[in-house]
């Protein structure tokens, strides 16, 4: 008999599962082999990029600049997301029924904290951006201490969110208040969550919507002097499609599993959230490698050192070999647009 008031510290996760309508299987299921096997995918393939990422910014001298910092940062956030996840494939279906409060609560910790600061670090490239080309500043001039503060920020933000739930932000004493999608965990916390990560894409929308207003005029401007209309048109284009890839994956990744969440998170009895949760998850948890794709991938003197780290764990025996890299003119998360103005750089507005 549950009683109003009453906390329910010692009672075993199939108790919180039952309360919420939740099932809990206690034998492997075609659906949880499915969604095993593809997070097992999805997670070895966001740590090997976002490995390869870290290793390259840390090998590339040219990449030790404040702007990259960020990016790796991101790729630290996806490496931790990539390992909380895989954390979540071992101890998830049958074997979500043996773990301990603790266990389930740790399990979820994981997943929020680093979900949440990779989330946050997209929005801190994207003011760091802002920043950078309203300031009229190439992204080596970049405040090294306003980047360590924007990261530490991030880190600061994404481990009090990820630790809420632990402390206070839980349903063990209101059972009434628990979510169907985490059992554990209280609909306003998921509310919460949600309402953030639409707050984080209305705010990239602003920043990098006014990054491309501000470059276009820029452009425009500068092609009415020297006659290069058709160098103009192929930056906008090129700006624009950037702009719709940082955007659109954001959307295509995240949009699912924040409806589902806030649907949840309001109460919706009449909505089948329980259907599509652990599909809309891993297309959350795939943003940590559409982000290398996106952020780090598109860069040209990245994927050279990528290729030179890959060629140098390939063929040991030509690591002594000396590499010169050559100066890229794409860099980071798009394309790297220099508007000359009176003969000297203008912006680099590498979004």
């Amino acid at each position: 008999m549950v009683t109003m008031g009453q906390c329910y510290y010692n009672e075993t996760i199939g108790f919180f599962y039952n309360n919420s309508g939740k099932e809990l299987s206690s034998h492997w299921r075609p659906k949880d082999v499915v969604v095993v096997a593809l997070g097992l995918t999805v997670s070895v393939l966001v740590l090997l990029t976002n490995l390869l990422v870290i290793a390259a910014i840390a090998s590339n001298r040219r990449f030790h600049q404040p702007i990259y910092y960020l990016l790796g940062n991101l790729a630290a956030a996806d490496l931790f997301a990539g390992v909380a996840y895989l954390f979540l494939m071992f101890h998830t279906g049958p074997r979500t029924a043996r773990l301990s409060l603790q266990g389930w609560v740790l399990r979820q910790g994981l997943l929020d904290t680093s979900l949440t600061a990779s989330v946050a670090t997209l929005l801190a490239i994207a003011v760091e951006r802002h920043r950078s080309v309203m300031a009229v500043q190439l992204h080596s001039r970049l405040p090294r201490g306003r980047v360590i503060m924007l990261i530490v920020g991030v880190w600061v933000a994404a481990l009090g969110l990820g630790l809420l739930p632990a402390h206070s932000w839980h349903c063990l004493c209101a059972l009434d208040r628990c979510s169907r999608m985490a059992p554990l965990l209280s609909r306003s916390y998921l509310a919460v969550w949600a309402l953030s990560s639409l707050l984080v894409f209305l705010l990239m929308v602003a920043v990098y919507t006014r990054i491309f207003f501000y470059v276009r005029r820029r452009v425009q401007r500068m092609a009415e002097h020297v006659s290069c209309h058709p160098h103009y048109r192929e930056t906008t284009l090129s700006l624009v499609k950037t702009v719709v890839i940082i955007l659109g994956a954001f959307v295509v990744c995240w949009t699912p599993g924040q409806v589902v969440l806030l649907l949840d998170g309001l109460g919706c009895k009449s909505c089948n959230v329980l259907a599509v949760e652990k599909y809309f998850l891993l297309l959350a948890e795939a943003n940590s490698l559409v982000n290398a794709v996106v952020y780090s991938c598109r860069d040209a003197e990245m994927r050279r050192t990528f290729r030179h780290l890959l060629c140098c764990l390939c063929l040991r025996r030509s690591t002594h070999e000396s590499v010169r890299y050559t100066p890229s003119t794409q860099t980071g998360t798009s394309t790297r647009i220099m508007l000359p103005e009176n003969g000297h750089s203008l912006v680099d507005s590498t979004l």
